[in-house]
């Protein structure tokens, strides 16, 4: 079994909350608005996580998930 740096466990304290958020981000935003926002996002979360490896299992595991819809 390889190790992970990444945890995918429900972790949230509030995910409804959360969710909330999200949405509202983009309430009133057009569809390019939006894209740069959730870009924007993720480059703020990448610097906040900090560790290399960590992003890419991140990364690896959303491109499966995309690829597997």
């Amino acid at each position: 079994m390889t190790a992970t740096l990444l945890n995918t466990e429900p972790n949230l304290a509030r995910p409804d909350d959360f969710y909330e958020a999200l949405i509202d981000m983009h309430r009133g935003l057009d569809d390019a608005q939006s894209q740069t926002a959730n870009a924007q996002l993720i480059l703020l979360l990448a610097n906040h996580i900090g560790d290399h490896e960590t992003l890419l299992e991140a990364m690896r595991c959303a491109r499966d998930g995309a690829l597997d819809t």
